[in-house]
């Protein structure tokens, strides 16, 4: 029995296939002009009605759309009231026509819950759906710590803890434009970190597992000024990141003690918070390749849905 995921987020187009062990995920990242620090939801929908139909026929040929048993697709960010994103209805929108289509059941899932369920897949883990665990979803708009349970097939996510302002992914990405890095920067600001040795952070403080990130980007644009080296710059971001999530992940495990920690989003593909989190907190990771946004996660949980 193989299950249909659609996920079009605001910087990826995406649709994957999986038949209850393994699948693939076919993907292509939105174009940014150079210079801009994201995308207009007009452009990012335009480009995703041109974009979609173009990964199914990806899936096609690689012989991967046979006997599509139900179809599943992200429509919202989270599983929460008025939580919404215009560019995510062009996913909905294919997934319900393939699947009246094909006659074969139809799953609205958030792109959260997607980005939780690939992460567990990904990690070996897929046992973590069916029990509570915390989880981080980091990402270019989302920088939240969640208490996680199942919920018949999909899972539930609370929010315990994160960002109260920008969030990870923003404040890497605005800095990786500040420094003349292509938009998104998260992979480039992470090789230009390697080129330095700095230790150098700031301190933010964290409150009931939550803290703001907005001062660490005055910080960045200071440094910037005052001519600082770019790959000490993004080593700067990176460790004060690392440790700030750090330090929140400690207290929600002090205050949830014995659950497994899973960390997806694009942000979690970072080499110096995977180390960290994984030396310290014994975070479990997603490969980087479905950190990032994917539609596997939306396959994965029309496959249990079905159950």
């Amino acid at each position: 029995m193989t299950t249909l995921g659609l996920d079009t987020s605001n910087y990826t187009t995406s649709a994957a296939v999986f038949d209850g062990e393994g699948g693939h995920n076919a993907g292509k990242l939105l174009e940014v002009r150079a210079g801009e620090k994201g995308l207009r939801q007009s452009d990012a929908l335009f480009q995703h009605v041109k974009a979609l139909p173009e990964r199914i026929v990806e899936l096609r040929g690689a012989g991967m759309l046979d006997k599509i048993a139900a179809v599943a697709a992200s429509t919202r960010p989270r599983a929460v009231e008025g939580s919404y994103m215009p560019c995510f209805r062009v996913g909905e929108s294919l997934g319900r026509s393939v699947a009246a289509v094909l006659d074969v059941p139809f799953f609205e899932v958030s792109h959260q819950q997607g980005h939780l369920a690939a992460a567990a897949w990904s990690a070996g883990r897929m046992d973590l759906l069916d029990s509570p665990f915390l989880a981080w979803h980091l990402s270019g708009g989302t920088t939240e710590l969640l208490y996680v349970g199942p919920d018949g097939g999909n899972v539930r996510a609370e929010r315990i803890g994160g960002t109260t302002d920008i969030s990870a992914g923003q404040l890497i990405d605005r800095t990786g434009v500040l420094l003349g890095l292509a938009f998104p920067a998260g992979r480039a600001l992470d090789e230009l970190s390697e080129q330095s040795e700095s230790e150098e952070r700031f301190r933010v403080k964290v409150r009931d597992m939550s803290f703001s990130l907005s001062g660490v980007e005055n910080q960045v644009n200071a440094l910037v000024e005052k001519g600082t080296e770019p790959a000490d710059v993004a080593r700067f971001v990176l460790n004060t990141i690392s440790d700030t999530v750090r330090l929140a992940t400690v207290e929600g495990q002090n205050r949830y003690p014995g659950l497994p920690l899973l960390c997806s989003g694009g942000v979690a593909s970072n080499r110096r918070l995977r180390y960290i989190l994984t030396e310290f907190c014994q975070g479990l990771f997603a490969l980087p390749r479905y950190s990032t946004d994917n539609a596997m996660g939306a396959a994965i949980l029309a496959h249990r849905l079905m159950d």
